[in-house]
């Protein structure tokens, strides 16, 4: 939808590259032969580092080498945090599971034992999500979490976004699982929305997929073997040297 018009529209400072969750077609395409690109040289998979390297390839942007707060990907004044999960069922699948990073009230807070008041450590693992958030928006005006879902073959995917934001900390009530791990209810709905694991400090988000998500698929060309690979870009044995 184009912008609306405002008599202070002047003021804006973020030119956003598309609005939320509205990913052009190009990017869209741009994305796909990124991904047969690295199928072709052989991945068995995809990473979350090479669903960066993808979507920074698809909008001109950069994949920086440390994320900043949460922010792996930038263009200009945007940044997004890139997500990508592995589904075995991706037609009916309605809900993910964001592993969002290490949240360690021991380091952060000082708390040893995160099973003496769990109220007080979900409280803290989500100040500490929240500061990354604050971090991120210092530097970027706009902040997106980008998430690619994934068949086990590789062939199809979802695509889509969710504006990145802090969390209540009132808003949600910690309960301990007979595991050891901790999980964050929303008060209102009594669903659950994260997940904290004391052993590695572990933060996972729960979400749900948008029905406006982008759905696609892709032809797998023929992977390249190592030999195919170097006979493609024209390899002699001149671009080695031993020493």
């Amino acid at each position: 939808m184009q912008r609306p018009k405002l008599r202070d529209s002047k003021y804006l400072k973020t030119k956003e590259l598309y609005p939320l969750n509205e990913i052009p077609e190009d990017i869209v395409y741009k994305i796909g032969a990124y991904l047969i690109y690295l199928t072709g040289t052989g991945r068995k998979d995809i990473t979350g580092n090479e669903w960066g390297d993808a979507f920074a390839y698809a909008i001109n942007g950069s994949h920086l080498e440390s994320p900043v707060g949460i922010a792996d990907v930038t263009l200009k004044d945007m940044a997004w945090s890139m997500k990508t999960v592995k589904h075995s069922h991706i037609d009916s699948v309605k809900t993910l599971r964001l592993i969002s990073g290490r949240c360690s009230p021991d380091y952060s807070y000082g708390i040893t034992d995160p099973h003496k008041d769990i109220q007080q450590t979900g409280r803290a693992v989500l100040a500490i999500w929240n500061e990354r958030i604050n971090i991120a928006q210092d530097n970027y005006k706009q902040v997106r979490t980008n998430i690619l879902v994934r068949s086990n073959d590789l062939k199809s995917y979802i695509l889509f976004e969710e504006e990145n934001q802090r969390f209540r900390t009132n808003d949600y009530i910690w309960k301990e699982k007979e595991n050891g791990n901790l999980i964050g209810l929303d008060i209102k709905t009594n669903k659950q929305k994260f997940t904290w694991q004391p052993h590695g400090s572990q933060f996972t988000i729960h979400t749900d997929i948008p029905v406006n998500a982008t759905r696609f698929e892709i032809k797998l060309s023929e992977s390249m073997d190592c030999d195919k690979f170097l006979d493609t870009i024209g390899f002699d044995h001149s671009w080695i040297k031993i020493l």
